[in-house]
C-alpha cells in the first residue's frame, strides 16, 4: 500500500476504533466483536509501523483503554493501569521469550489465564479497603468503591497487613449468572447484554449499588500495583501473598522456565476453556522477576515484560434456513434466525436471536445466506456475519403487522425494538401468563409453559384474575390433570395470595421493571394504593430509577386495563402490601451463607428466607468471608471452592437444626 492511500486508511482505522472504543469501554455496548475490533488495531498497528510519520499523539495505538465517563467521581491513578500487548500467534509468543532471554540473559515467566472482564483497582490502609476505581484510560478512571463492595469476594479487611496496598484485578460474571441475566431481560423485552464482559462492566457502572448486588459479580485479582510494607522479588510471590490473606486470585498460575513450557501452559489453558464457569480470552505471558521486569521497562501504552496470546474465536459457518419472528409479553417483536444445526462450545445450536431491524440491515443478513455462528461467552449463540447472499436473495424487513394478531407493529421513539401494539395479542397474553406465575414473580407451582398452554387454549383463562377462579372440574377437564394434580395446582394458585406486594408487581409486567426495581418501588410505595397515586416524579425520585422507567411504572398504574386487573385481584384476595423482612431472631446476624446443589426438601428461596429470618445474608458465591456452604446434591463450582477455602460445609438438616 503507498503512503497516500496508507494515509488514508490510518484515518478510516482510527475512527473506527475510536467509536468502538466508546461503545466498549464507556457505554458497554459494542457492535463489534473483541477479535473484530482486535484484528482493526492490528491492521493500524501494522500500518503505522510501516509509515512511522503517520502515528499521531492521538492515535487509538497510543492510548489505554477509554475514559473515565462523568457518572462518577474522577481517580487518579498513581500507578498507571497499563494494557498488555496482545498477540495472535505462537510465533510472536515464541518472538516475546528470545527478546526477553537475549536482553536478561535468563528468565522465568508466570502464565497464567486472562479473565475476560473489567479490570479495576483496589487499594487498602492499614489492612482496611478504602477505595475502589475502574482503569479507565490507565491514569484516570472513576470511584466505583460503593458498587465493588457488593462483591463478596472482595475482603473488607486483611490481617496483617502493610501500610498500603493497591491491587489489580478483573471483575467478571460468571456463565451461569449471565445466562439467568439475559433470560430475565428477554423475559422483560428489555435489550440484552451482548456477553458476559459486557454484564460486568455495565452492572459494576449502576449508580445504585443494590442493582450492582443482585447481578452476582465476582473478581480475581491478578497484580499488585503497589505496596508499602512488602516487598516482594516476584510476581509468583505476590499472587501467593494475596491468596494467603484472603483474596480471590486469578487460577492456575504456573511459573514456566521456556516457550516450549509456555506453549504446552496455554495448550492445556485453551483445552479447558469450555468447562470453565468464567470467561476467558487468552493467556498473559508474564515476566516474574520483579527487578528484571524494572529492567525491561515500558513503552508509553504497554510493559514490555508482558504480552497477552489472544485466543481466536471458535465460529462456525452455517446456512440460514430462515427467520422467525417471536412475540414477547411486552410485544417485542423478536427476529429468530434458523439455521442448519453446527457444534459450538461442546453442544449443537441452530437458533440464534437477530436483536432488531438494525441489527439484520447492518450485517444486511437474508435468508438463504451462508453465514458465520459464534457462542457469546460460549453460551449464548449469534450471528456474527454474513458470508455471501443466495441467488435472488431479497433483503429481509420485519413485518408492519403483528405475525401473531394482525395489528400494526410500531417503533416507538428512541427504541430500536418493534411492538405489537395490540394488548390482547395471544402471544403477549401467553408469555404474561407465565411470566404472571412464574417463580420470581407470583411462584404458582404446577403451572408452568405447557399447562398454561392448555388452559388459554380451551378458553379457561384470558387474565391473571381468571387464575384465581379457576374450579377444579375445569381444571380435570384438561387432559393433564387428574384429581391429586388440580388439588395442587389450587392449593398453589390460592397460596399466591399471600405474596409480596413487590412480587405483584413484578409479575404484572411492567416494561423495564425486573425483581429488584419492583422492590426499590415498593420500599418507597408500601401498599398498592400508595402506587396508584405516585406521581411520575416521585417515581424518579427512586435511587436507580431513571425517567424511562419511572414513565414506564407511571403510565402502566395510569392504564385502564392494569387498574381493572389490580381491582379483580384485590377482591380475589390477593395481598396488596409490601411485606418487609422482618428479623424476629437475630442469631445468624452477621453470618453470610452461600446455597449450593439441590437440597432433599426446601427450595433455595425458602432456605434463603429462613437464613434471612434469622438474620442472615445469604451470597451467591463464595469467599473467605463466606461463614457456610450449605451443599446439596450434585453440587458444584461453589462446593470445591469451599473447600479450597476452608469454608465450613454444611447439609440442609444442619441447617435447620441451627435455627432451632
Amino acid at each position: 500500500m503507498d503512503k497516500i492511500s496508507a494515509e488514508k486508511r490510518v484515518e478510516e482505522l482510527s475512527e473506527l476504533i475510536r467509536k468502538y472504543s466508546v461503545q466498549y469501554y464507556e457505554l458497554d455496548n459494542p457492535d463489534i466483536s473483541d477479535y473484530e475490533f482486535d484484528m482493526l488495531m492490528q491492521e493500524l498497528k501494522s500500518l503505522e509501523s510501516q509509515y512511522p510519520e503517520l502515528v499521531s499523539p492521538d492515535s487509538p495505538t497510543q492510548r489505554v483503554g477509554g475514559r473515565a465517563s462523568g457518572r462518577f467521581p474522577k481517580v487518579q491513578h498513581k500507578i498507571q493501569m497499563a494494557s498488555l500487548r496482545d498477540v495472535f500467534s505462537f510465533e510472536d509468543v515464541s518472538s516475546f521469550v528470545e527478546k526477553c532471554i537475549a536482553q536478561l540473559g535468563s528468565a522465568e515467566f508466570c502464565v497464567e489465564p486472562k479473565i475476560d472482564g473489567l479490570s479495576v483497582s483496589l487499594e487498602y490502609k492499614n489492612g482496611l479497603f478504602t477505595r475502589g476505581s475502574t482503569r479507565g484510560d490507565g491514569f484516570v478512571g472513576e470511584d466505583v468503591t460503593a458498587n465493588l463492595r457488593t462483591i463478596g469476594s472482595i475482603p473488607e479487611k486483611i490481617e496483617n497487613a502493610p501500610e498500603f496496598l493497591e491491587v489489580r484485578g478483573e471483575v467478571y460474571m460468571a456463565r451461569d449468572i449471565f445466562a439467568e441475566l439475559v433470560s430475565q431481560q428477554e423475559m422483560n423485552g428489555e435489550q440484552v447484554f451482548k456477553n458476559p464482559r459486557n454484564a460486568a462492566a455495565g452492572s459494576l457502572r449502576q449508580k445504585n449499588s443494590e442493582i450492582t448486588a443482585v447481578r452476582k459479580l465476582d473478581i480475581f485479582l491478578f497484580n499488585v500495583q503497589q505496596c508499602r510494607g512488602l516487598d516482594f522479588h516476584s510476581h509468583s510471590e505476590s499472587l501467593d501473598y494475596l491468596k494467603s490473606v484472603g483474596f480471590s486470585v486469578i487460577p492456575d498460575y504456573k511459573v514456566c522456565t521456556n516457550y516450549e513450557q509456555i506453549r504446552s501452559r496455554i495448550e492445556k489453558i485453551g483445552s479447558q476453556r469450555n468447562s470453565l464457569p468464567f470467561d476467558i480470552d487468552g493467556v498473559v505471558i508474564k515476566v516474574n522477576d520483579i527487578k528484571q521486569r524494572e529492567e525491561m521497562g515500558s513503552t508509553t501504552k504497554t510493559p514490555k515484560w508482558a504480552v497477552a496470546y489472544k485466543f481466536p474465536p471458535e465460529e462456525k459457518e452455517s446456512t440460514l434456513l430462515d427467520i422467525e419472528t417471536n412475540v414477547g409479553r411486552t410485544g417485542a417483536i423478536t427476529p429468530v434466525a434458523v439455521f442448519e444445526p453446527v457444534t459450538l462450545a461442546g453442544t449443537s445450536v441452530s437458533r440464534a436471536v437477530l436483536h432488531n431491524q438494525d441489527f439484520i440491515d447492518e450485517k444486511d443478513i437474508r435468508i438463504g445466506d451462508r453465514i458465520v455462528i459464534r457462542k457469546a461467552g460460549d453460551i449464548i449463540p449469534e450471528v456474527v456475519r454474513s458470508v455471501s447472499h443466495a441467488e435472488n436473495s431479497v433483503t429481509f424487513r420485519l413485518p408492519d403487522n403483528c405475525p401473531v394478531c394482525g395489528h400494526p407493529a410500531v417503533r416507538e421513539n428512541g427504541e430500536s425494538i418493534l411492538r405489537c401494539t395490540n394488548s390482547s395479542c395471544p402471544s403477549q397474553l401467553l408469555n404474561s401468563m407465565i411470566h404472571f406465575a412464574s417463580k420470581d414473580a407470583m411462584d404458582i407451582d404446577g403451572l408452568g409453559s405447557a399447562n398454561m398452554i392448555a388452559l388459554i387454549r380451551n378458553n379457561l383463562v384470558k387474565s391473571p384474575s381468571d387464575l384465581y377462579r379457576l374450579t377444579k372440574k375445569q381444571i380435570l377437564s384438561l387432559e393433564r390433570f387428574a384429581e391429586k394434580s388440580a388439588e395442587n395446582l389450587l392449593k398453589a394458585i390460592e397460596d399466591s395470595k399471600k405474596r409480596s406486594l413487590d412480587r405483584l408487581v413484578y409479575a404484572l409486567g411492567i416494561r423495564n421493571i425486573g425483581k429488584r426495581a419492583s422492590v426499590l418501588l415498593c420500599e418507597k410505595f408500601p401498599d398498592m394504593d400508595s402506587l396508584l397515586g405516585a406521581s411520575q416524579e416521585e417515581i424518579a425520585d427512586i435511587e436507580g430509577f431513571g425517567d424511562i422507567m419511572a414513565e414506564n411504572v407511571f403510565r402502566a398504574f395510569h392504564d385502564p386495563e392494569k387498574i381493572d386487573l389490580i381491582k379483580n385481584l384485590r377482591e380475589l384476595g390477593l395481598n396488596m402490601s409490601y411485606d418487609k423482612k422482618i428479623v424476629t431472631d437475630s442469631r445468624f446476624s452477621g453470618l453470610t451463607f452461600v446455597l449450593t446443589g439441590t437440597l432433599p426438601n426446601m427450595k433455595r428461596d425458602d432456605a434463603k428466607k429462613l437464613i434471612e429470618s434469622f438474620g442472615g445474608k445469604v451470597s451467591g458465591s463464595v469467599s473467605k468471608k463466606t461463614s457456610y456452604v450449605v451443599a446439596g446434591e450434585e453440587a458444584g463450582s461453589k462446593l470445591a471452592k469451599a473447600e479450597n477455602l476452608g469454608v465450613k460445609i454444611i447439609t440442609e438438616e444442619q441447617l435447620i437444626n441451627m435455627t432451632k
